[in-house]
């Protein structure tokens, strides 16, 4: 094949890769994912992203929104955030832009006013009427532990009822959403890969394991929630990221540790570092920064970075200013995408196939 017919092929490639893909706002996480630095959460699909408290598990899940409402592939999709847990009060229009600000909308509404879902039963009745809406979409879920169930309540009145008649009632309180998880899930996972072009993601909270076991952290919900996902990825704070300011260290933002525990795309569990900050969100030509140095394709001297590719030498600061200035933020994440995908080859077993 000719060199001018193998570019053009390629880029049809590329462009049929990101048909099917939603970036998730970070190179490094997309690479994690796919093993592609543009394509992170496949159409169709559910993920599942695990995390400690103010970990970023909002923040990764909100800049997918951002990412789709410049991706013109996205333009007729619904965007849902079920906000459940109430606990979001960031600035939308500020950290994801204007289009996610005037595009996202609660799962229902009732007389003008946004609905959210406060049960496991109702959670599964919205993204339902979402998949017979007729329009695909992004659906949020934060998060699943903020739900409660039918019987859980109905369990709750039980005791009430008794305890106002001086009596007991059998039992204790259950929510039951691992059940209702498991006889649920399993549907509307079907009927996302058969619509082809909605992506479901659903968000939890760890619990910390008191018990025996290896893990040290837990989650509730039950097994399909991991069973029946793509992709199951858990977060939590690595450090503090601080700076002092007038002679005490005040917290800029958290590098957030991400680990790819399951990944039904490339089959790889893998780990990564993402630094999220208060007054920006994700931070990814500062990560693309940090991967390059690490892995040792760019060198230092000192706190000086030697960019041979740029012509450039000099601090992290002034490397994403020049990239910023210069717009070099495509040729950045290539370079990323190429030592990522050299070092996976370099990892290959390379062996005769046993299978034609």
């Amino acid at each position: 094949m000719k060199t001018k017919d193998l570019k053009k092929a390629l880029r049809k490639k590329k462009k049929e890769e990101k048909l099917s893909f939603l970036s998730t706002g970070s190179t490094l996480l997309n690479l994690a994912c796919t093993g592609k630095p543009y394509c992170g959460f496949a159409k169709g699909r559910y993920y599942f992203i695990v995390g400690d408290s103010a970990s970023g598990k909002t923040f990764l899940s909100l800049t997918c929104l951002a990412e789709a409402s410049i991706n013109s592939n996205f333009d007729n999709y619904r965007f849902i955030y079920d906000n459940s847990e109430g606990g979001a009060m960031m600035d939308i229009k500020r950290f994801f832009g204007k289009r996610v600000w005037k595009r996202m909308e609660a799962p229902s509404s009732n007389k003008g006013e946004d609905v959210f879902s406060s049960t496991i039963e109702e959670f599964y009745y919205h993204i339902d009427d979402a998949l017979h809406y007729g329009k695909p979409f992004i659906y949020i879920l934060d998060s699943m532990d903020s739900l409660s169930s039918q019987s859980e309540a109905d369990k709750f009145e039980e005791h009430k009822t008794a305890y106002r008649k001086g009596k007991s009632a059998a039992g204790s309180y259950t929510d039951g959403k691992a059940k209702i998880n498991s006889a649920n899930l399993r549907r509307i996972i079907s009927s996302l890969k058969k619509e082809g072009q909605s992506i479901l993601i659903i968000i939890n909270q760890t619990r910390d394991n008191i018990g025996f076991g290896f893990e040290r952290k837990s989650r509730s919900g039950g097994h399909a929630l991991r069973f029946y996902a793509t992709i199951e990825l858990w977060s939590s704070v690595r450090r503090r990221v601080s700076k002092t300011v007038k002679g005490k260290k005040r917290q800029l933002g958290i590098e957030c540790l991400i680990e790819i525990k399951k990944n039904r795309i490339t089959g790889r569990e893998r780990k990564l570092t993402i630094p999220i900050y208060h007054s920006f969100g994700i931070d990814d030509i500062g990560s693309c920064i940090n991967y390059l140095t690490e892995e040792g394709h760019w060198k230092t001297q000192g706190n000086k970075i030697i960019v041979p590719e740029f012509e450039f030498r000099g601090s992290k600061e002034r490397l994403i200013r020049y990239v910023d200035e210069y717009e070099m933020e495509r040729d950045l994440r290539d370079m990323v995408g190429d030592v990522w995908n050299e070092i996976e080859e370099s990892c290959r077993v390379k062996r005769k196939r046993r299978y034609e």
